[in-house]
């Protein structure tokens, strides 16, 4: 045990380096992506995140949108606790059999118009637990998806990159404020 510890003292933590910031491409994407949702909805994007049976790979890497190296606020995107105020639902992790009814209340209670992202390998068919007797699938399996982030888990910028995506593409249709 003694061994071990002074090895660790010696050699260090074994972690990741931190990202280099790339504050112009950051900023460029803040612009884009409060731009659009305000054309869209006249105001900031409401999300609610549900894990329906994940790992909480990608739950960290959402959570990393809040701290002060991404500042997902200032996108003009917030996270609310009930699926009531949502506009999207960002769904993580293919849906359990004992996750279903609530991803269901979930989505029947969010307002219209309202969007619903995958996020990862898992949401969209399963993933590692494809098959598996408690795993019913992906998403999509229980309640229509309008836009899947791949990755296992996706990194912040992906999803930063996917709820624009959606705010453009899936979002056309809605009248203009």
């Amino acid at each position: 045990m003694r061994r071990t510890l002074l090895q660790s003292i010696v050699r260090g933590p074994l972690t990741e380096a931190t990202p280099e910031p790339d504050e112009a491409a950051l900023a460029e994407l803040a612009c884009s992506v409060d731009h659009a949702a305000r054309t869209r909805l006249g105001r900031s994007l409401a999300i609610r995140q549900v894990d329906a049976g994940s790992c909480n790979g990608c739950e960290l890497e959402i959570h990393a949108l809040n701290n002060a190296f991404y500042d997902i606020e200032r996108f003009g995107f917030r996270f609310v606790a009930s699926p009531r105020h949502a506009d999207v639902l960002l769904v993580t992790g293919p849906v359990t059999k004992n996750m279903r009814e609530a991803l269901n209340r979930a989505y029947n209670a969010a307002p219209d118009p309202k969007w619903v992202v995958a996020v990862g390998g898992c949401a969209r068919d399963g993933g590692l637990f494809a098959g598996s007797y408690a795993c019913l699938g992906g998403v999509s399996q229980v309640i229509p998806v309008d836009l899947h982030i791949p990755g296992c888990p996706p990194s912040p910028t992906q999803l930063l990159k996917g709820l624009l995506a959606l705010l453009q593409h899936a979002g056309a249709n809605l009248p203009s404020s």
